[in-house]
């Protein structure tokens, strides 16, 4: 596989987390504006809703991981940091057009630190790990339960990133460093391990075209489709219930 070429099933495995975060959004979306009630947060759904997540954190972690790989052959020291800065900054400024369109939208509850701000950041910060390569695993492991012992712990806007926020603090999508990096760190160990320098190291099974070619569509597109999906999801549910949803 050349330098360039993506693995079918990095896409799709990324597709498959997509569909989890649009079904998410629809039962969120359908419970927020008291059309159909689902319990979000607890249970099954709030399960689903860290899986979806870690889904997408794991994967990120993946790609970093084979990126970096390919790039080591032809950029090193600060070439090879400004790329994943770059990277990881536009990233981050698609969170804040989030932040932007949910402060717009709901006013309370909006997107300041979710889960594209969180990438950005992660992406950003990655030439600092790269180096520790399967010992990844255990540095995510601490970040998660150093996430855990933060959420106990009350205190300013001011550490909202890391995980600690006041008493009052709602947002629609909140995933801090502490402790979603730390599946970005795991994600990186787990490339590292099932891609070492950047070529797969097992036979992937193939899949119909029927289910491959759709899931991989969406990992190929999932930024564009992270952006888009809720106000599509809005607008369904507008005409076809009716609800003062827009």
């Amino acid at each position: 596989m050349s330098g360039t070429a993506r693995y079918p099933e990095i896409d799709i495995l990324r597709g498959i987390a997509i569909l989890m975060m649009i079904l998410f959004h629809t039962i969120f979306d359908l419970t927020f504006f008291r059309i159909m009630p689902f319990d979000v947060e607890n249970g099954f759904w709030r399960f689903f809703a860290y899986a979806t997540a870690s889904l997408f954190l794991l994967i990120v972690g993946i790609s970093l991981s084979i990126s970096h790989a390919r790039a080591s052959s032809r950029l090193q020291g600060r070439a090879m940091v400004q790329k994943f800065l770059f990277r990881g900054a536009g990233i981050f400024c698609c969170g804040l057009l989030v932040t932007v369109g949910t402060w717009w939208y709901l006013q309370e509850g909006y997107v300041i630190f979710g889960i594209l701000h969180l990438i950005g950041v992660a992406v950003m910060l990655s030439p600092l790990f790269f180096r520790f390569r399967i010992w990844n695993a255990v540095i995510g492991i601490v970040f998660i339960v150093i996430g855990w012992i933060l959420a106990t712990i009350p205190g300013p806007m001011a550490f909202l990133v890391f995980g600690i926020h006041p008493l009052t603090f709602q947002s629609v999508d909140y995933t801090p460093i502490f402790p979603w990096m730390g599946l970005v760190l795991i994600g990186l160990a787990f490339g590292e391990f099932a891609y070492p320098a950047g070529v797969r190291r097992w036979t992937r099974p193939k899949l119909p075209d029927l289910i491959n070619a759709p899931l991989s569509f969406l990992g190929r597109h999932s930024l564009v489709i992270y952006l888009i999906h809720q106000p599509l999801i809005l607008l369904v549910l507008y005409f076809a219930t009716g609800a003062p949803v827009l």
